[in-house]
């Protein structure tokens, strides 16, 4: 290999983020994701033996080794970051190139030579929707899937709750009232737009879980991901809220039963945490006194990948109305 040939390497892989091994050593490591996944692949092996199956964003190749041992005829393992170039080295390794054919490439780009019986992908992001494959699976759904095909996993639901968090939001928020004995407000309102992405902790929590939003992986269309959707939350305490926390559940269609990967405050920290939304004004909220609202989500028009997110919502006789952006 040529200098020239490990700069330019070595240029990709900075510029590209999902090629950088830390990334991937992240995703592998989260052990409940591991097992989740290599469950749900390992209960549908009836129905994946001598079937093709695409591995939509294979990474480093693990759930497409996995898809092998099923036994799947044949794995497309499909990976547009340079990390394409040692999951062929991985999957060689490991003796499955027969059955496991890397490509590397867009999703919305390749072709392959026929349609599969079961896509495979991990397509959520934070807060499920944020830098989520979504688009990508629904492409490669429409073109490579057969009509009565598979997709692991088969659907997800957004959930929330709110928490009392004064201490933290005093930390992060509040930090910008004196800097250094210098006014920073103007930082705060950027503070508030940003929402957290981190593990919640749940003896803040004032709140029931509310199921606000649900997807369908076989039949979600682009247009599906810019909605609005209703909430009512019902606390179940007098205290005050400073933030609504976001959080995702996904689940495997298997023969004899759905498997539940969730991303709860009460579950397993997972790589993907939940996200905390705070709010310009801390609400009191009554034991059992619902809070009513709409919560609207897009992807951003400057960048797909980012996510706008508004929540509107009425609580003590008054009007609420803010605006968010989860960006990369």
């Amino acid at each position: 290999m040529t200098e020239e040939t490990m700069n330019k390497q070595s240029c990709d892989f900075y510029f590209d983020s999902y090629a950088h091994y830390s990334a991937h050593e992240d995703l592998l490591k989260d052990k409940y994701r591991m097992k989740i996944f290599k469950n749900a692949i390992f209960e549908n092996k009836d129905r994946i033996k001598g079937k093709a199956v695409l591995d939509a964003g294979t990474g480093t190749g693990i759930f497409a080794m996995w898809a092998a041992q099923a036994g799947a005829r044949v794995v497309y393992a499909v990976e547009q970051s340079s990390i394409a170039e040692y999951a062929e080295k991985i999957v060689k390794l490991n003796g499955f190139s027969e059955t496991v054919k890397v490509i590397h490439g867009k999703l919305e780009e390749i072709e392959l030579p026929e349609k599969v019986d079961f896509i495979i992908c991990d397509f959520m992001g934070s807060c499920l929707l944020f830098d989520s494959m979504i688009p990508s699976l629904i492409v490669s759904r429409d073109k490579f899937l057969k009509e009565d095909g598979i997709i692991l996993p088969s659907e997800s639901k957004l959930i929330l709750t709110g928490i009392e968090d004064s201490e933290y939001r005093s930390e992060k928020i509040g930090y910008w009232d004196n800097v250094y004995g210098f006014k920073y407000t103007a930082m705060k309102k950027v503070a508030l737009v940003e929402p957290l992405i981190e593990t919640c902790p749940t003896n803040g929590i004032l709140a029931k879980d509310c199921l606000f939003k649900t997807f369908d992986m076989k039949t979600i269309k682009k247009e599906d991901l810019t909605f609005t959707a209703p909430f009512e939350l019902l606390p179940d305490q007098d205290n005050t809220m400073h933030a609504f926390v976001f959080w995702f559940d996904v689940f495997f269609d298997c023969p004899s039963k759905k498997i539940r990967f969730t991303t709860s405050p009460y579950h397993d920290e997972t790589c993907y945490y939940q996200t905390i939304f705070y709010l310009n004004d801390p609400i009191d909220v009554k034991d059992k006194v619902p809070v009513k609202g709409a919560i609207s989500m897009k992807p951003n028009k400057d960048n797909e990948k980012n996510e706008d997110v508004q929540i509107e919502f009425d609580a003590n006789e008054k009007h609420y109305l803010q605006f968010y952006l989860l960006k990369i």
